[in-house]
């Protein structure tokens, strides 16, 4: 082999390496994410009842912004990473629980309802955002737990065959191509929501300015 094909070869095993590496460490961390994302949720109202003993107004808004943001960012970082369940081939090679797609949708439509409703004032809104955090929860934990992790326990072999992304590609890419489609079709509700929220704020804003003259 001349040096060139070595430093190729040398090359292409550090990157498939590396991205297989990248891939495993996403997949281990996101159940971690996934406990927090609820942890975060559901413990809302011990966090409404520590505000109630607290004493110190800017105390108490300090600790509530700091519990929204946790809570949000933490949502929106698991469905980021939550989105290699929709590449094609990584869904195809890699080990994956076959219901991922599935468990990002219902992030995606959790954090939907956080932005069309008022979740901390609404209490459907707020059972609503649960009941689809819980479900794509249980679709996750319940496919990485059963299927990926207990590949070696033979009484759950053809659990772990259905389930799992790379040994049922065909199953796996459909249930992919229906999470995306599904995430496809609430990102553009909710750009459509949001260009008309803006287009209706700027024209109040065009009438006060028109208006604020004649009243002067």
């Amino acid at each position: 082999m001349k040096p060139d094909d070595v430093a190729n070869a040398i090359t292409n095993a550090l990157v498939q390496g590396g991205s297989q590496w990248l891939i495993a460490t996403i997949v281990a961390f996101l159940p971690v994410l996934w406990t927090m994302t609820l942890m975060l949720h559901l413990g809302r109202p011990y966090v409404l009842r520590t505000l109630r003993r607290c004493g110190l107004r800017l105390g108490a808004d300090i600790w509530w912004m700091s519990y929204l943001l946790m809570r949000d960012a933490v949502l929106l970082i698991t469905f980021a990473l939550s989105w290699i369940f929709f590449s094609p081939n990584i869904v195809v090679n890699q080990a994956l629980p076959l219901t991922g797609p599935l468990a990002a949708l219902c992030l995606l439509l959790a954090l939907a309802v956080k932005l069309s409703r008022r979740v901390d004032d609404d209490v459907t809104a707020y059972r609503l955002a649960s009941a689809f955090l819980v479900l794509g929860a249980t679709l996750y934990y319940g496919a990485l737990v059963f299927a990926i992790e207990a590949a070696s326990q033979d009484y759950l072999a053809g659990f772990a065959h259905i389930f799992t992304s790379n040994a049922n590609p065909a199953v796996a890419l459909i249930v992919m191509w229906i999470g995306l489609v599904g995430v496809m079709l609430i990102a553009g509700w909710l750009f459509v929501r949001a260009l008309q929220s803006a287009n209706r704020t700027m024209a109040r804003r065009l009438t006060a300015s028109r208006s604020q003259p004649a009243t002067e």
